[in-house]
């Protein structure tokens, strides 16, 4: 089953940048957002696919890699001249090892991923928050994941880089509520490339994990995951911050 959440207008003159928007659950997050009438700055170091998403979504593109230290201050003021205005952060940008024994990873591993991750998040966090407060209600969400909040086996650095995104989104929830600044965290199970290529190589731990969500079914990227997180970057959810909300059907209901 697949919904069809349609909020048209929600999201009319807010300014949003997505960072991982060429495929994936950044994709589908962005296609939710321009749907709902939002400005989107689609960010992703893969040019290709994101120049075909952009023009798909009819949303502006830019090309960027967010492990080095200058990309931050110049993707938020992108933003900015393009839109005049920015009031949504979405950091679903990582990059990550396969699975493997918390043995086998490797400092370059672990290198990777909080490059990619939270140290990414960390420096748009901050290079957006004085645009977000002169919105008057500016809002993050950045991307958690099960294999943190859960203690996944095979997932040593990416458990341990999603897990300290967490940690300082609360810490930026707790600072910034003064400047009506949310920051917010979803955990998502959806279908995307990603996990379409789990349940080709491991099905049987794809489908023990499918087994596990009450509701019998993957999220979609878009209906699902995108849907939520316009909600969060909306006017209706203005008294929600510093909160972990799992989108994956029931799953993860006792482990935030």
């Amino acid at each position: 089953m697949t919904n069809t959440y349609a909020s048209p207008g929600a999201l009319d003159g807010k300014a949003c940048i997505v960072t991982g928007a060429a495929q994936g659950i950044g994709r589908g997050i962005a296609q939710a957002l321009t749907e709902r009438g939002a400005a989107v700055l689609l960010v992703d170091h893969n040019a290709e696919k994101l120049e075909a998403t952009a023009s798909e979504l009819k949303a502006t593109a830019l090309a960027a890699d967010i492990r080095e230290a200058d990309q931050p201050e110049r993707i938020v003021a992108a933003a900015v001249e393009h839109f005049g205005r920015l009031d949504v952060l979405v950091n679903n940008a990582i990059a990550t090892r396969a699975a493997a024994s918390f043995l086998e990873h490797s400092d370059e591993d672990y290198d990777l991923v909080f490059d990619t991750g939270p140290r990414a998040t960390f420096r748009l966090m901050k290079a957006a928050f004085p645009h977000l407060a002169a919105s008057g209600s500016g809002s993050v969400v950045n991307l958690g994941s099960s294999a943190g909040t859960e203690g996944q086996a095979g997932w040593a650095t990416y458990a341990a880089a999603k897990e300290a995104i967490r940690g300082f989104s609360k810490v930026a929830a707790t600072e910034w509520g003064a400047a009506n600044v949310r920051v917010n965290v979803v955990c998502p199970f959806a279908n995307s490339e990603g996990a379409q290529l789990w349940e080709r190589f491991d099905p049987d731990g794809f489908n023990a994990a499918l087994a596990k969500v009450p509701l019998g079914r993957i999220g979609d990227t878009r209906t699902d995951i995108g849907a939520l997180v316009a909600f969060l970057a909306g006017d209706d959810a203005t008294y929600i911050t510093g909160q972990t909300i799992m989108i994956d059907g029931g799953w993860g209901m006792h482990r935030i």
